[in-house]
Formats: C-alpha cells, sequence, structure tokens
C-alpha cells in the first residue's frame, strides 16, 4: 500500500467527500486507512450499574480507494517510487516527482528474553 501514516489525504466519494485529514493508522490486510476526523460514527452505550448511558463518537476505517493524497501544493496527486544511484527506493509524487518526506520510525525498546523460554522442553510421546 502506497499511503503510510502521517500522510494528508483528501477523501474523494461518500458523506465526507472533499474533507482532508491526516492518516492515523494503515490496515493493509483490509485495504483500509484511519484518517483524523473522517469517517465519524455515534454509537450508544447503554447505563451500566454506576455508570450513565452515553453516546460516543468513533472513528471508523475507509477504504484507501476512496482517498488520495495530497503534495506540498495541496493537490491531489498519485504515489510512485524511484530507485536513487545509492540503490535505496523512495516515495515520489507522480505529478511533480518530489520526493516524499515521511517522520522516521521511532524505535521499539527490545523484549526481555527470560531463561525459562530459552530452554528446551523434552517431552515423551504417550504409547496408546
Amino acid at each position: 500500500m502506497k499511503i503510510r501514516v502521517n500522510d494528508t489525504v483528501q477523501i474523494q466519494v461518500g458523506k465526507d467527500k472533499g474533507k482532508q485529514g491526516k492518516v492515523l493508522t494503515v490496515l493493509p490486510r483490509q485495504q483500509k486507512l484511519i484518517i483524523e476526523g473522517i469517517n465519524l460514527v455515534v454509537r450508544h452505550r447503554k447505563p451500566q450499574q454506576g455508570q450513565s448511558g452515553e453516546r460516543v463518537s468513533l472513528t471508523k476505517p475507509i477504504d484507501v480507494s476512496k482517498v488520495a493524497v495530497l503534495n506540498r501544493a495541496g493537490e491531489v496527486d498519485r504515489i510512485g517510487y524511484k530507485v536513487l544511484k545509492d540503490g535505496s527506493k523512495v516515495r515520489i509524487f507522480k505529478k511533480s516527482g518530489e520526493e516524499v518526506t515521511t517522520v522516521e520510525k521511532v524505535a521499539k525498546p527490545a523484549k526481555k528474553v527470560s531463561e525459562k523460554t530459552t530452554e528446551k522442553k523434552v517431552t515423551k510421546a504417550k504409547k496408546s
């Protein structure tokens, strides 16, 4: 999928047509995006013991085919890829040929590996 988190997109079809927003989450397997302030749905929560009922506004995913990426000039554009001389692959805007600047990913902290998980567990098969 060519659209990534923090890309600015414009909705092309549906009730939010013409609205613009920033991509918060990308769901590549479902081919959907969650966009800030777009495709809002109101859900009613029933009152529970000790809590009152309420209306909750949720942002639902929207299909990737219904959005278009905006370039730096604020125009709808498509994204392509270009291989540089050093062998690295970068995203570019098709109309202008400019590189798409992206925010670098923050490295996640390494998970602790406990001693128990590194030991092999030997089990014997039962005869029936």
